[in-house]
């Protein structure tokens, strides 16, 4: 890997304006594993003025050279596949079968999906009576990615730009960063122009913040915290500048009497706690009829219970560490406050006994005796936390579901698949899953009220870096209006 000291700017590795250095902890050990720079506010301007240069000849390229970079960056994602998965395993915990399978996975098959919208046959622009609509790439891109899913977070945003024909300076966060690295490499291979992308590790208050303000950038496009989301556009707000918002969740998973209880539970704790609970879209409240309320709770518990935590580089591990032990304190802490407020744990809790050590661990959790205004009901938990309520029927179910400021996911499960479609319908969210259905990395994918603004993937996520234009044509008879 190349000399993690510099920074990626114009397509050159480059030694960052300041000296100063963020170190990256191994989770599962909490050892130092390596550092990266603290890119500062020169860093920004130096890798958005590459940026803009080099938008004039990449934004009137044709589809054929777009095709070939994407091709090249699929291409290297699957060479370095397993490079990229034990590092994101190293920085951020993840367990290896998940950065070997999701981790690495999502974010070629993203770039196919783009790969596809490109190869679709050319139509000719649209027309609305007079006038010609053309659809144009919105520009310099300010990418700012979290720690959870660093490469197909970076790989969700940098494929549509460079479909659309933008460029990017790519901000990593600061808790998994290295792969990041190993991602700008791979795009160096393969042969874009100097400055359509750039990588400026840094922290989110100085690199974070300087891009989401800066004048030269046209779109900033974020994944993380809701909190985080509410800085960024109010930085972003100065300029006038496009925003697109991939935020926080707190999604319910309704399963329905008819639904099958064995499966539905097994399945939806699993949701929960994929790459360790650490996912936005991750199915947190599970609503249970109270006539199978009981059951449910022991079926979600006694599976929890069971599954191996510990090393995330050993294959039979399923849940990792947290990444930080922020992290896990928060988690730990809203635990703590879910049972304050009448909640009791049926399997876990917040410190139990019998956690490997050291590293930021915390147990698979599920919490029974949830009412819908519990803490742990409304916050986002970012850890393997369940929380299991009742409803006593389908209005209820629906309402509390709803009861959130968040509405990024959601999930149904009923043997009548046209009853699960009457409630998705109900549900307001981006995206419902309908009997633990797999999730599309064709479709679009964003949330409503406070978990985002925009959309990614798919023709949805391309239109996000894309500015519509309309060229008034003369009439036939030579004049205009």
């Amino acid at each position: 890997m190349h000399d993690r000291n510099t920074v990626y700017i114009g397509g050159r590795w480059t030694g960052p304006a300041t000296g100063a250095r963020t170190p990256v902890e191994n989770p599962a050990t909490g050892q130092v594993i390596g550092h990266v720079p603290e890119a500062a506010a020169a860093d920004v301007d130096a890798a958005v003025a590459a940026a803009r240069a080099a938008f004039a000849g990449w934004s009137v390229t044709g589809r054929a050279e777009r095709v070939a970079a994407l091709t090249a960056l699929r291409d290297g994602l699957v060479t370095r596949r397993q490079e990229l998965a034990e590092l994101i395993t190293a920085e951020m915990g993840a367990p290896a079968r998940v950065a070997a399978g999701l981790q690495v996975t999502l974010p070629v098959q993203v770039v196919e999906g783009y790969l596809r919208l490109l190869a679709e046959p050319r139509s000719e622009p649209e027309r609305i009576d007079g006038s010609l609509i053309l659809h144009e790439p919105v520009g310099v891109v300010g990418a700012i990615t979290p720690w959870n899913y660093p490469v197909h977070q970076a790989v969700a945003k940098l494929a549509p730009a460079l479909a659309a024909g933008c460029t990017v300076v790519l901000k990593p966060s600061e808790l998994a960063p290295l792969s990041a690295y190993l991602l700008a490499e791979i795009v160096d291979a393969a042969g874009l122009p100097p400055g359509v992308f750039n990588l400026i590790p840094g922290l989110g208050p100085v690199a974070g913040e300087a891009l989401a303000g800066h004048p030269e950038v046209d779109l900033v496009s974020f994944t993380g915290s809701t909190r985080g989301g509410r800085r960024v556009a109010a930085v972003a707000a100065d300029t006038v500048k496009r925003v697109a918002l991939e935020l926080g969740g707190k999604s319910a998973n309704l399963l329905l009497p008819d639904a099958d209880l064995a499966v539905a539970v097994k399945v939806g704790v699993a949701n929960c706690y994929l790459n360790t609970g650490q996912t936005c879209t991750a199915l947190s409240r599970m609503l249970v009829h109270t006539s199978q309320y009981d059951e449910a709770v022991e079926r979600a518990a006694s599976y929890a219970a069971g599954l191996p935590v510990g090393d995330p580089t050993s294959p039979a591990t399923r849940l990792g560490p947290l990444v930080s032990a922020a992290q896990r304190d928060r988690v730990r802490e809203l635990v703590s406050a879910g049972l304050a407020a009448g909640a009791r744990a049926a399997t876990g809790g917040p410190d139990p006994d019998g956690l490997p050590e050291p590293g930021y661990y915390v147990a698979p959790t599920v919490l029974a005796g949830v009412t819908p205004d519990n803490p742990v009901a409304q916050e986002e938990v970012f850890g393997p936390v369940l929380s299991v309520l009742a409803y006593r029927d389908e209005d209820e179910a629906v309402e509390i579901a709803n009861r959130s400021r968040y509405g990024l996911t959601g999930g149904v499960w009923s043997a009548d698949p046209d009853r699960a479609l009457a409630v998705a319908r109900r549900l307001r969210t981006g995206q419902v899953d309908i009997n633990g259905a797999g999730f599309n990395p064709l479709a679009p994918f964003g949330g409503y009220r406070q978990s985002g603004i925009g959309r990614e993937h798919g023709r949805y996520g391309l239109a996000e870096y894309q500015e519509v234009k309309s060229v008034q044509l003369p009439t036939s008879e030579g004049g205009g209006r």
